[in-house]
């Protein structure tokens, strides 16, 4: 377990970004794995969609758990969003992780934006990050500040100082989704002693600029899942309209059933894993 964390570890510093494609299902994270990619994060918001519950409330707990262990067998490092800990018990949030690891989880991701647009506390964060690298140290910690994701006022001296703060807890990896500028994240990629992980944003910097800018990895966040949602809303619109006019592209049956390996079936007592 030890080398696959050191192995994602890796991955964030070997001079270009690491693509993190967000996965909301085993499918999707099967899918991504067998397209070659060598570790897979979770969305919040795909998992919390999915369960029908809503995101950023601390409501998804068991679902995300629940993914953690249908994914644990995939041929890949595994990160997994875990919105703010689901509890502001330090305590209860590194008992959580622990589980997590346990399944194989080798990092995870810890926001400090709540749902009702407001920034929690950096001291509180930062207790969480201290308390989870207490239980798991070698566990990569990826820890987000949604400064510029929530239009907060002069944003980069509270992003600097959150950073700093999460750092200096144990926090392996900065995150700061909803910056487009490239020359904003090369400050922050000078000033953070850390890799530094941006959200892709269509329209936004590529892969190209962002490397350049020396950010260390790229998250995909929910826009995986919207595509897939937009995509199937277009497939059924076309349909009532009068049909398809291709299925080039598509998977087939029998291609998404080989996402899903034999042992998944039933047990030897009939009764499903």
């Amino acid at each position: 377990m030890t080398d696959r964390r050191a192995d994602f570890r890796a991955l964030h510093h070997t001079g270009r970004p690491l693509l993190l494609p967000n996965a909301w299902d085993h499918a999707s994270a099967a899918a991504l794995a067998a397209r070659g990619h060598p570790a897979i994060g979770t969305t919040s918001l795909g998992v919390a969609a999915a369960a029908g519950r809503p995101d950023g409330t601390a409501a998804t707990a068991q679902e995300t758990l629940a993914l953690a262990r249908r994914l644990a067998n995939l041929p890949v490092l595994l990160s997994v969003d875990i919105e703010a800990g689901f509890s502001d018990d330090p305590a209860a949030v590194a008992g959580y992780v622990a589980e997590l690891a346990g399944l194989g989880v080798v990092g995870i991701n810890l926001e400090d934006g709540r749902a009702d647009g407001t920034l929690t506390e950096p001291e509180c964060i930062a207790a969480k990050v201290a308390a989870v690298k207490a239980a798991v140290p070698d566990l990569f910690v990826n820890a987000r500040t949604d400064t510029w994701w929530l239009g907060v006022d002069d944003p980069l001296p509270q992003t600097l100082a959150r950073a700093h703060a999460y750092r200096a807890a144990g926090a392996d990896g900065i995150f700061v989704p909803g910056i487009l500028d490239p020359a904003t994240l090369r400050v922050l990629t000078g000033r953070i002693d850390a890799p530094v992980n941006a959200l892709y944003q269509p329209g936004g910097p590529g892969l190209g600029e962002l490397a350049a800018a020396g950010v260390a990895r790229v998250s995909t966040g929910s826009l995986l899942f919207r595509v897939a949602l937009a995509a199937a809303l277009a497939a059924a619109d076309q349909v009532r309209a009068g049909g398809l006019a291709t299925t080039e592209g598509l998977p087939s049956y029998a291609e998404v059933q080989g996402l899903v390996p034999p042992s998944a079936g039933v047990q030897p007592d009939g009764r499903l894993p």
